[in-house]
């Protein structure tokens, strides 16, 4: 009964897409690829199909729509985001560091503040924070923007660069120091150490405001690297040391990517975000719940400077395990030539994904469908494609034009075939017809098919004839789909041996290559675009070669 109640719900779906008249084939598709398991049971499955569907069809279509609607509360909801507090001219940022290029760990931080932003109609900043010159790769600021805009359907409304606003930054302190907030100190590191978690205050914390700001002057030209650093004033008695008086200035000598040597005290993360976030008007902030202390150490700031600190989302870590997300791991590995590039198909990084042929929207769906969540998580490289290659199937199966790749192929003859010409669906829903195949008798179909090919079983050509195999021969049967579907053993796609095919290339996710023959119809995809090559999978053109395409594999 479950079953037929499946079938009855995906044919009133398609009847309804297509003014009152479902597709059989389309339903039956529907039904596989939820439960694959059925094809043990085809045949039934299609009798049925096929009752139900002339069942829907005889309905007006009024009475469609109604059953439709009615089945819509159903229906599994889309994940949505919890509201926003005080979502009142919002505005977000996402803050990478420019040590490489966005990778999936990124994307669901990213997803989520441009996804709020989206729902509320706020500014999305993306900012770069590259205020620490021994930790920058320079290809990243390219990289890393093109990421954020692809992730976000270019929602990004301006994008800023921490090392072009270092005046601002140092105009801050000094605020901080004339208020008393904040001061210079020259203590021994270890001998500092000692003092703060004995919750005393260092010789440097109580001098007066001018020895501060004369101080705070000689760290850009007289102190040497270590020698001096500029820390916030909060509790020496607050129950956590690391909040105590933390650092928020320090020397570094070391030549920025971007900057040269034209500056030498940069902020730290705490100092130069909190400067942004009350320079830019932020309003929400998502944070992985472990910069928890971060966060309050830059309400200091926010206190002292009689600002009202942005509303605060705390999210757990999402840990990838059996995946390389490492920036400065892989980098090495880029540089060497072990990975082709930081677009590699072998890496989970974003450049890498849309290379396949993933969409942003899958990407998307996957941090919605995570949603706010404290809890860390442990997902596996299997859990996670599962997870997106079902998001993107979503996406790209309604668009994906259909075509036929014999990888690995064998020549073979069936003999008595007789000479047809065919026209194929470039897809069976939305693109009726448009392949078109003379064929006679000599026929490609991989080595694989053939090598499972049995004694006296009806085996079909997909859309094209029936044959048996009788010993070291193949036998024209008959053209009629019926019979095959009476005690066929097999469907096999298939190729006819004349001068239109094209020779194929597909890079598989483990960075091996598939080779094989295509039909005609591929030469007229462009490079980007994402096809669905039966029986194999969803690939993304890559590059046209004379004489050659290169296809990159998404998934089945």
């Amino acid at each position: 009964m479950r079953i037929e109640s499946e079938i009855r719900k995906y044919a009133i779906q398609n009847a309804v897409r297509y003014k009152g008249k479902a597709n059989v084939g389309a339903v039956i598709g529907k039904l596989l690829a939820k439960n694959p398991k059925l094809k043990d049971n085809i045949q039934d499955i299609s009798k049925k199909v096929k009752e139900i569907v002339e069942e829907v069809n005889s309905m007006p279509i009024e009475k469609q729509i109604k059953l439709f609607v009615e089945e819509e509360p159903k229906r599994k909801k889309e994940k949505k985001l919890p509201d926003l507090k005080n979502a009142k001219n919002v505005v977000m940022r996402f803050e990478p560091s420019p040590s490489g290029p966005l990778h999936i760990g990124h994307a669901y931080v990213l997803s989520l503040n441009s996804e709020y932003c989206r729902m509320y109609g706020g500014k999305f900043i993306l900012r770069i924070g590259d205020t620490n010159p021994d930790n920058i790769y320079e290809p990243a600021y390219k990289l890393i923007e093109e990421d954020a805009k692809w992730l976000t359907k270019n929602n990004i409304k301006e994008v800023v660069v921490q090392s072009e606003r270092l005046d601002i930054y140092y105009n801050y302190m000094e605020k901080l120091i004339k208020i008393g907030k904040a001061y210079i100190c020259t203590c021994n590191q270890e001998e500092y150490k000692k003092m703060i978690m004995d919750k005393k205050p260092c010789p440097c914390r109580n001098l007066p405001k001018e020895e501060q700001l004369i101080r705070w002057k000689k760290m850009f030209k007289d102190y040497r690297k270590g020698e001096a650093v500029a820390r916030i004033k909060t509790d020496l008695n607050h129950k956590n040391p690391a909040m105590r008086d933390f650092p928020v200035f320090r020397i570094n000598d070391s030549a920025h990517p971007r900057q040269g040597k034209k500056y030498r005290v940069w902020p730290l993360m705490n100092m130069a975000v909190t400067c942004d976030d009350i320079e830019m008007g932020i309003t929400h902030i998502i944070r992985a719940k472990d910069h928890y202390d971060n966060a309050m150490r830059q309400k200091y700031i926010y206190e002292y400077l009689g600002k009202k600190f942005p509303e605060a989302i705390f999210v757990g870590r999402i840990n990838f395990e059996g995946m390389p997300v490492s920036c400065s791991k892989i980098r090495p590995l880029v540089e060497n030539k072990t990975y082709s590039g930081w677009d590699d198909i072998r890496l989970p990084f974003l450049a890498a994904l849309r290379r396949r042929g993933y969409q942003p929207e899958a990407l998307i769906k996957y941090a919605l469908d995570v949603g706010i969540s404290l809890s860390d998580k442990k997902v596996t490289n299997e859990e996670f494609f599962k997870t997106i290659n079902a998001f993107n199937k979503e996406i790209i199966e309604p668009i994906s034009h259909r075509y036929f790749f014999v990888w690995e192929p064998k020549e073979i003859l069936i003999e008595n075939a007789p000479e047809q010409e065919i026209e194929l669906d470039l897809h069976p829903d939305n693109k009726k017809g448009g392949r078109r195949f003379k064929t006679k008798d000599v026929f490609y179909i991989t080595k694989k098919d053939y090598l499972s090919l049995e004694e006296n079983k009806l085996y079909r050509l997909m859309d094209c004839l029936n044959f048996v195999k009788k010993g070291e021969h193949l036998i024209f049967d008959s053209l009629d789909y019926r019979k095959y579907k009476e005690n066929g053993k097999m469907i096999i796609h298939w190729l006819p041996k004349n001068n239109g095919l094209v020779k194929v290339e597909v890079l598989m996710p483990d960075n091996k290559k598939i080779t094989g023959l295509g039909e005609k119809g591929l030469s007229s995809l462009k490079e980007g675009d994402i096809c669905q090559l039966e029986r194999f999978g969803f690939c993304r053109l890559d590059k046209k070669e004379k004489g050659k395409l290169i296809f990159w594999y998404a998934h089945r």
